[in-house]
């Protein structure tokens, strides 16, 4: 049986862990791994709530006008891409704070700030007369949720080694990523019934619906949870540092370049994932009520293979998947592109699946590829530093990069369905952008990463996973 090395435990001043290495395999079997699959399998559920608050308005929108509010279809389009210009320029913050005050206390309190959107949202609803304003005001606050995942994603990436870290963020971005499925599954559901502090129904129809459901329901997780990451989660010493530490990746040219790449992939999952309820509305309304129970389908796969292909890019390379991701992103978007000009709707659905689950994947690898990056990056900035500071410096440059990068990618969630809305370029010619969008994608990946010189192809292709310690 092994014993752990006293000079690596993961001694504790209350919930703070003062020593943390989890590229030290006595330390991670005997300590290091418990903790760290504790805080993932926390930090999983408050990301999945952040994600459900954040895309409540993918299935309220679309039903405000059915319950006699007035709005246009422009407003209705706002409303979607306001919630995620607030929750992009929230994780440019979010994303600094997790090494400032501590991944539990980070983790707890915007856990219980979901209740603020949860809440307004659920009784705005239930008047007509709620002024378009304050609507908006509510679309802002639910990009609390959006902001979330910045700090999540850095939070996770101190807990693990490097060989398990693509895995680990995989498994927390991709079952967080759920929560935008999830309340596409259940918001239709609940509100056809009443629920013990779900207020009055509004008739529609024939039907009793009680709207603000979709979002009152989530009120008793978002407290449970924040209480589990309070009592559960911990904080690592030496991932403590400060903004003015942490903006030296501002400097760092591929910070910019994998803000691009996951602006490709989670930019477009987020904002397609937002923007698919109402396009499908407007673009084929003689089928809106018999596919709206199904569209969480496609945030389904998208979430489904973010986490389901963590271990894949670990194995073959994250900028080597990330290059053939985009080459079927483009090839699902031509397929959009027809099946719109064409109106086919089971086409043009069948097509969307592939662009989600293609978002996916890319999920994964690019993220993967931000700490193999960063390992050669550290070795060229800082020759002459230990081994030991350029595995610290490379891990917090790493985590920031990581939230920074999400950050950006969120403004998907605004941009995408900005396009589609009736005063904006419109759902085809949105496509083409996005399509050559995706073309730039695969140069960078391959011009950049993935070709024979590039800064990942030996790490990649021949498996050459230097270590911080050497030249």
């Amino acid at each position: 049986m092994n014993t752990p090395n006293p000079k690596v435990s993961s001694q504790q001043d209350g919930k703070t862990l003062t020593t943390w290495m989890p590229e030290d395999h006595s330390f991670w079997q005997n300590e290091g791994k418990a903790i760290a699959n504790r805080n993932l399998w926390i930090s999983i559920p408050a990301l999945l709530l952040a994600f459900v608050i954040w895309q409540v308005w993918s299935i309220t929108v679309p039903q405000l006008t059915s319950i006699g509010f007035k709005f246009t279809g422009d407003q209705l389009f706002w409303l979607v891409g306001l919630a995620g210009l607030s929750g992009g320029t929230l994780r440019i913050f979010y994303s600094f704070m997790v090494p400032i005050f501590g991944g539990r206390l980070w983790t707890t309190l915007v856990t219980l700030s979901l209740l603020i959107p949860a809440v307004g949202i659920g009784y705005a609803v239930q008047n007509p007369s709620t002024p378009y304003w304050v609507f908006a005001v509510l679309a802002l606050l639910a990009g609390l949720g959006g902001g979330n995942f910045a700090s999540s994603m850095s939070n996770i990436s101190f807990f693990f080694p490097r060989a398990q870290k693509g895995n680990a963020l995989a498994l927390n971005a991709g079952f967080g990523n759920l929560g935008v499925s999830v309340v596409q599954l259940v918001g239709p559901q609940v509100i056809k019934f009443a629920i013990p502090f779900g207020g009055t129904a509004v008739l529609v129809g024939s039907t009793n619906i009680w709207l603000q459901n979709a979002a009152l329901i989530w009120v008793p997780f978002i407290v449970i949870f924040a209480l589990a990451a309070w009592f559960g989660m911990n904080n690592i010493a030496s991932a403590r540092t400060s903004f003015s530490d942490q903006s030296v990746i501002f400097k760092r040219k591929h910070n910019w370049l994998m803000c691009w790449l996951y602006m490709g992939t989670f930019g477009s999952f987020i904002g397609y994932a937002a923007g698919f309820p109402l396009l499908t509305k407007t673009l084929f309304p003689e089928v809106w009520a018999t596919i709206m129970p199904v569209v969480f389908v496609g945030p389904l796969l998208g979430a489904l293979s973010r986490s389901a292909t963590g271990w894949l890019s670990d194995k073959v390379g994250g900028a080597r998947v990330s290059f053939w991701v985009f080459i079927v992103m483009i090839l699902a978007v031509l397929a959009v592109i027809y099946f719109i000009s064409v109106h086919s709707f089971v086409g043009y659905f069948i097509s969307f699946l592939i662009l989600f689950a293609a978002t996916g994947v890319g999920n994964a690898s690019t993220f993967q590829m931000i700490p193999n990056i960063m390992r050669q990056e550290v070795i060229r900035l800082m020759p002459e530093a230990s081994a030991e500071v350029r595995q610290r410096q490379a891990e917090k440059e790493s985590a920031a990069i990581t939230g920074f990068t999400s950050a950006i990618a969120a403004y998907g969630f605004f941009l995408i369905p900005y396009a589609y809305r009736p005063g904006g370029i419109g759902p085809l010619n949105a496509m083409w952008v996005f399509l050559g969008f995706y073309v730039t994608c695969v140069i960078i990946t391959w011009f950049v990463y993935s070709r024979k010189g590039g800064v990942l192809h030996d790490v990649e292709r021949y498996g050459r996973f230097w270590t911080v310690g050497k030249k």
